[in-house]
């Protein structure tokens, strides 16, 4: 076990054996750190979280009461391998969120960036990539394998089905269920997610032009029409000025055999 002498720990924490715990931590009331985790600096566990597995986070995350990180997987596959949790940076984790550990079979590793916000009673199942500035809001439960990219934000009581992408910048609309990959910038909402434009609010903020959002909006008129994957194809070879739309071909045309949700 190491811990900072300038880290707080609660007389009612149970820190066990092995553990890191990093300068200026602060441990609150009745939480549990496993053996095998590690806390980056000034790490805040609020009363009651539990964090075990092999499990690390980053500097300046806090932790909210009973939180579970780093449990192990709700995957029948599962059989007590040695898998890991690694939560990056400055994020804020709230009440009743869980995250678990990968899995063999999906590389080992669930992965969370940094400057995420994840609401009360999230979930992040085994072997997601989630990116930077990720919002997941109250109630989202994200199935195993999934990958978000960065500044992508999922509505409250929402849900993601196991093996799906959403690219950067995308945005789901509260209970929605996704079901296929979504495009970068994409704006998803239904019952039954489709594509509903795009996400015009989150590309201002992060400073779109009107070209750029206008080469967007023109291109998902064109994936409307035909088979999406091949429409991108033509597209992509005709070649195109525009870093976002060449950004929204990319992922069209990237490693994933899932279908897209499309236009309606």
């Amino acid at each position: 076990m190491t811990i900072a002498g300038s880290a707080a720990i609660h007389p009612s924490a149970v820190i066990e054996p092995g553990a890191v715990i990093g300068p200026d931590c602060r441990i609150g009331p009745f939480c549990v750190v496993g053996g095998e985790v590690a806390l980056g600096r000034a790490v805040e566990l609020k009363s009651h979280a539990i964090v075990t597995g092999q499990t690390e986070i980053g500097d300046e995350t806090e932790v909210f009461p009973f939180s579970t990180l780093g449990e192990v997987p709700q995957d029948l596959k599962f059989k007590g391998e040695k898998t890991r949790l690694i939560i990056g940076k400055r994020n804020r984790i709230r009440e009743g969120v869980t995250m678990n550990t990968g899995t063999e079979g999906g590389g080992g590793v669930t992965r969370i960036g940094d400057d995420g916000l994840f609401m009360t009673g999230c979930h992040v199942a085994h072997d997601c990539q989630i990116g930077n500035r990720v919002i997941l809001v109250n109630n989202v439960a994200l199935a195993g394998h999934c990958v978000l990219e960065d500044e992508v934000i999922v509505g409250g009581l929402s849900g993601v089905h196991q093996f799906v992408r959403i690219g950067r910048g995308a945005m789901i609309g509260a209970v929605t269920m996704v079901t296929a990959d979504v495009i970068p910038h994409g704006l998803v909402q239904g019952p039954r997610g489709t594509l509903d434009g795009l996400n015009v609010v989150g590309l201002k903020r992060r400073g779109a032009g009107r070209a750029d959002i206008a080469a967007l909006r023109d291109l998902i008129g064109e994936l409307g029409k035909g088979t999406f994957r091949e429409t991108a194809r033509v597209r992509a070879e005709a070649g195109t000025d525009s870093e976002l739309v060449r950004e929204v071909l990319d992922f069209i045309l990237g490693p994933s055999d899932r279908s897209f949700l499309t236009p309606r």
